[in-house]
């Protein structure tokens, strides 16, 4: 089989939950356990660091996974979902996977996957942690899908957990509160590993917290360590001057990901590094490279990236109310003529309410991307003409992209995003 066979084989034999919603979720590692046993048990011969959250979980794997990578460390990595191609999922010192490793994995094993007939997300993470310890990585960044306890990731023993925020997403799997959301998050804990948090509700710090205290794992909140003095903002980067409360001291980053939401994550990037510093031999110079460059060293995309500087157009892949609420106050920021949003969601979200999020004096350009999982057109147009909205709709999000630029001028700002789906057409 060709790549292109391959991928599409496994698409097509497996439940994928971007397009199958809840039949592919597993609420059990039964399967995950008996890939690992069959593969040999490949997690145990790396280290590796696990990362949860409702949000900001692949943002900041991104930018640990950078900073290893500089420090001269072969660093794993693996995220989901995927914006272009499937190998992005998996990356070895920023690099994916190469299309020969993955016909090469499924041609030999398609007897073990048809016979078990796992999910897609199962597989995958079976596939990343095969490669992790045939390419000998030193350490891997592993960030978990939609929850944490039932995780397909959750075999590992990593040298640290952590969470990066907890929010209300996927609750008719994770739970309909932020305690029961927390706990399954919580669920990614280990006895006596160290575990980071980050900016959380009370109660979902208090549910985090007792599980950490239960586990024996010694607990911090990176929002309480370290604090953001003050930030100015560059063409592509953010000077961000961070001030340790413990030491008192303050260090300036440069970091070239520019989403207002990543002084959030930076945070636990950094509480999680320092305490990898004396395990690891990582040194300042190490942090501080990294960080300027976590999007040349892993092939970040999709967060607050810009796409066009004339008309200036950005895509983000935030598609949660908290997400959302992120990214529509950093948009209302903009200085602009005319705003033009190319949106589109899920439809397990609330449309109405993150239709809301966004600013009232937009040319809304609704669309649908090509995942069956996705709300249609019909269904947010009539949502926004309710909302008062000034309201377009497309068959497509190519469709929907190109009359937004067609309608714009250059001092005009096009957003793309709603969903990672959206996204991962235009990018």
């Amino acid at each position: 089989m060709t790549y292109k066979e391959t991928t599409e084989y496994l698409f097509n034999l497996l439940p994928v939950f971007q397009r199958d919603g809840k039949a592919a979720y597993k609420n059990n590692l039964d399967n995950t356990i008996a890939l690992d046993n069959y593969f040999g048990n490949p997690h145990k011969y790396f280290k590796s660091i696990h990362i949860a959250g409702t949000n900001g979980k692949g943002s900041t794997s991104h930018m640990i996974s950078s900073v290893l990578q500089t420090a001269g460390l072969k660093t794993g990595l693996y995220t989901s979902p995927h914006l272009k191609d499937f190998r992005e999922r998996i990356k070895i010192n920023g690099i994916p996977v190469s299309e020969n490793d993955i016909v090469e994995f499924v041609g030999e094993h398609s007897k073990i996957i048809e016979q078990l007939r796992p999910s897609f997300f199962e597989i995958t993470v079976a596939m990343a942690f095969y490669f992790f310890k045939k390419h000998k990585v030193d350490i891997a960044v592993i960030e978990t899908g939609m929850g944490g306890r039932l995780d397909s990731t959750n075999i590992i023993t990593p040298l640290v957990s952590a969470i990066t925020h907890i929010g209300f997403d996927h609750t008719q799997f994770l739970g309909d509160t932020i305690e029961k959301i927390a706990i399954e998050k919580a669920g990614i804990i280990k006895k006596m590993t160290p575990v980071v948090i980050g900016e959380c509700p009370a109660e979902a710090k208090l549910a985090i917290k007792r599980k950490a205290e239960e586990m024996s794992a010694p607990f911090c909140c990176a929002d309480e360590r370290l604090q953001v003095n003050n930030i100015k903002q560059t063409n592509d980067h953010q000077e961000i001057i961070i001030k340790n409360s413990q030491s008192g001291t303050s260090f300036n980053y440069s970091l070239d990901l520019m989403g207002d939401y990543q002084q959030k994550n930076i945070l636990v990037a950094l509480t999680i590094l320092e305490i990898l510093t004396p395990m690891l031999g990582i040194e300042k110079q190490h942090i501080v490279q990294g960080l300027c460059i976590v999007a040349e060293n892993t092939g970040l995309m999709g967060r607050w990236q810009t796409i066009n500087k004339k008309p200036l157009t950005i895509c983000d892949t935030g598609h949660n109310i908290d997400g959302l609420r992120f990214v529509t106050n950093q948009l209302k920021k903009l200085e602009y003529n005319k705003l033009h949003l190319v949106i589109g969601f899920s439809n397990d979200k609330n449309i109405e309410e993150l239709i809301s999020l966004f600013p009232d004096n937009a040319l809304y350009y609704f669309c649908k991307p090509d995942i069956p999982r996705c709300e249609s057109a019909d269904k947010l147009y009539e949502t926004g003409i309710k909302l008062n909205r000034n309201s377009l709709k497309f068959n497509s999000v190519k469709e929907a992209f190109s009359q937004a630029n067609l309608n714009s001028a250059h001092d005009d700002i096009i957003f793309v995003g709603g969903s990672t789906f959206v996204v991962a057409e235009i990018v």
